[in-house]
């Protein structure tokens, strides 16, 4: 039982801190209208899945003893960020239907988003491993480690379906489409920003 208070309140906490994950959610659910940012949230969901699977694998364990191979890590979610936040930056000036829905922001678009953002996010990254290192053990059962993944997947895909239905209502979306060019560079900002940030970080680190 104190296992999966555990885990769930480490799911809460790492999911409302804000990250390029709710950057990338809240900008595709503004943007494109609440199925992307759903479709966002399912691919966040599915890429923190990845993280769970290779920490039950036991690959969790030696990135954790490798920090050369750690820190490869965060350089590529790091550059992957960056190459986003410029990609947000460098489209924002585009015209935009009267909708607010994006052009070509199709459902897997906006799934593969979800997906590529977390997948390399160092924060994911480090939620996963905190987990299944520090809150199981070996004498934990499988299927409860298990369990354990799929809590804290859907606990993340909820939070965000949440912040997507909230900002899609009409009067909240309408706000932020009256400064859709200000929104669409700040989250590229914001992103280029996160994964600078990484890099740095990642750097002073090294031994």
């Amino acid at each position: 039982m104190i296992e999966l208070l555990t885990v769930i309140s480490l799911t809460v906490v790492v999911a409302i801190v804000p990250g390029p994950d709710f950057a990338v959610v809240l900008r595709n659910a503004l943007i494109g209208g609440r199925l992307a940012g759903i479709m966002t949230a399912l691919g966040i969901a599915l890429a923190l899945g990845v993280h769970v699977t290779y920490a039950l694998a036991g690959i969790g364990l030696i990135v954790s003893q490798s920090i050369l191979l750690f820190n490869a890590l965060k350089l590529i979610g790091a550059a992957y960020l960056v190459f986003l936040g410029v990609t947000m930056y460098r489209t924002a000036s585009k015209e935009m239907p009267a909708d607010g829905a994006l052009s070509g922001m199709s459902p897997f678009r906006a799934l593969r988003w979800g997906f590529f953002t977390n997948v390399t996010n160092p924060k994911a990254t480090m939620f996963a491993l905190s987990v299944f290192l520090q809150v199981t053990s070996p004498a934990t059962p499988l299927w409860t480690q298990i369990g354990y993944g799929v809590i804290m997947a859907g606990g993340v895909f909820l939070w965000f379906v949440l912040v997507t239905f909230f900002f899609t209502l009409p009067a909240v979306r309408l706000k932020f489409m009256h400064a859709k060019l200000w929104m669409e560079r700040s989250f590229g900002i914001l992103l280029t920003l996160f994964g600078i940030g990484i890099a740095v970080s990642t750097n002073s680190s090294r031994p």
